[in-house]
């Protein structure tokens, strides 16, 4: 019997099999496609996640392909977000296509020692108290697996929960986006990032090999998903928004896109889990969807790291959901009103636009506020005692100490990092003290450097859950 499938090679399900390997937890990885897809559906990675990166030292080849860029947006207004004042070592989005994430973050998976099987389809599941059993058909034909956990990470129409029962309400799509990786002759100009018309909405985004990316919204929806636009039709609507074709030709990928948006009703049904598109689904504004699955995987892969291994009892996977779910409905309202905004093409809709684009320009606070919330940066866990110290459940920065090490280097094992900053050893409480015990927590001493965070200069010590969120702290 396995301890963990992972149902799903994507970023989140790839993501959480290496993170459960860095814990020493055997994963078995099952995927229905033959192989990885080369379509990049996402192509943003915000700071949130170069952070996680940065946690397990995974950062550099990102850094070193990826194409930075200090702005987002929200809802396509002509102002855009000012990534720049953003508390992090990496205030950028960076541009990075989702095909080569995927076979990064595989190959760290296999290198930890993950089985991934391609061509492994799961049709259905069944559990009891002590197992889940998966019915798979492979290569070879059917077959069936038995694990003590499954994660379900196979995106919006996840076999793993519906088998499950879990219910995903929410509403059906009523817009429809296209898409459009082609060759232009004659592209915009860099700078020119987007359009937004009474006649309708465009992106425009460089891809590696010569290819850009052109997204897009029209004010006439067609009747649901259907087939798939063909070039002429993309032709057509981007001649209608902008006046002239670009010189387009040589697709090499059209898509049409909805939004539906639903949220599964629990993460955790018995001894199945949920994360990333399988537990929510949403439109695609500001490019953020990848990354709240891979933050799904980090919040559970410690919690289920300790429980396979017998440190902490199920309970703590039910903190999982706890934690998650409101983060998720909060980027599914936000998504919902960035689509209203990005659909307003009647002359009210446009001065509407108008009016917030002035807020946000001559609002710098509004701004940093939007910035801060769509790149998960202000994503803090409210702490079960209302008495815990201000910082517990609060994302931790790279802060820097004084022997040149950083916080996040200390995080690259992912384990439980304790860091005595002069208040001693004596400050934690006996509970905190055996908690950090029994999920095997790691040691160091040192000393802020003199430019860390005002809101950290007062910190004795804190105990650094391994997805760099503060699980107890205590002032000097």
């Amino acid at each position: 019997m396995e301890d963990v499938i992972v149902v799903g090679a994507g970023p989140t399900g790839l993501w959480l099999a290496a993170e459960l390997r860095r814990a020493e937890v055997p994963v078995l990885v099952l995927d229905r496609a033959e192989a990885p897809d080369q379509r990049s559906r996402a192509l943003t990675v915000h700071p949130r996640m170069i952070e996680m990166l940065a946690m397990r030292g995974m950062e550099k080849p990102f850094l070193d392909e990826g194409y930075t860029l200090p702005l987002g947006h929200f809802a396509q207004l002509d102002t855009w977000l000012d990534f720049r004042p953003l508390p992090t070592r990496h205030p950028y989005t960076l541009i990075f296509p989702q095909a080569r994430t995927e076979e990064l973050l595989q190959e760290r998976a296999i290198e930890l020692g993950a089985r991934v099987r391609r061509g492994h389809a799961v049709t259905g599941l069944r559990q009891d108290g002590e197992a889940v059993e998966l019915s798979v058909t492979g290569p070879e034909g059917p077959y069936a697996v038995r694990a003590r956990w499954v994660v379900g990470c196979d995106g919006a129409g996840s076999t793993v929960r519906q088998a499950a029962g879990i219910p995903f309400p929410g509403t059906d799509a009523t817009v429809y986006g296209f898409l459009g990786d082609v060759r232009l002759d004659d592209p915009p100009p860099p700078d020119q990032r987007s359009v937004h018309t009474r006649d309708g909405a465009l992106m425009f985004g460089a891809l590696p090999g010569g290819y850009h990316r052109i997204v897009g919204i029209v004010p006439e929806q067609p009747d649901g998903p259907g087939t798939e636009p063909t070039l002429e039709e993309l032709r057509a609507k981007v001649v209608r928004v902008l006046g002239r074709d670009l010189g387009m030709r040589d697709p090499k990928w059209l898509s049409r896109f909805g939004n539906a948006t639903r949220q599964a009703e629990t993460y955790r049904a018995g001894r199945v889990l949920l994360a990333g598109d399988a537990a929510h689904m949403h439109f695609p504004t500001g490019g953020v969807g990848l990354n709240l699955g891979v933050q799904d995987a980090m919040n559970l892969a410690w919690r289920l790291a300790a429980v396979v291994h017998g440190r902490a009892p199920e309970a703590l996977l039910d903190g999982y959901h706890a934690e998650r779910h409101p983060v998720a409905a909060a980027l599914l309202e936000s998504s919902k009103a960035q689509t209203a905004l990005m659909t307003a093409f009647t002359p009210e809709g446009q001065a509407l636009r108008a009016l917030f684009a002035r807020l946000l320009a001559d609002h710098p606070a509004l701004s940093l506020d939007l910035a801060t919330r769509l790149t998960s940066l202000d994503v803090a866990y409210p702490p079960a005692d209302p008495g815990a110290h201000p910082l517990t459940g609060a994302r931790v920065p790279d802060l820097p100490l004084r022997d040149g090490r950083t916080v996040f280097t200390l995080l690259h094992d992912a384990r439980h990092v304790l860091l005595d900053l002069g208040a001693g050893a004596g400050a934690m409480p006996p509970a905190v003290a055996g908690y950090a015990r029994a999920l095997d927590a790691t040691t160091h001493e040192g000393t802020l450097a003199g430019d860390a965070p005002a809101e950290w200069r007062a910190v004795g010590a804190v105990l650094i859950r391994p997805d760099g969120h503060v699980h107890w702290a205590a002032d000097a």
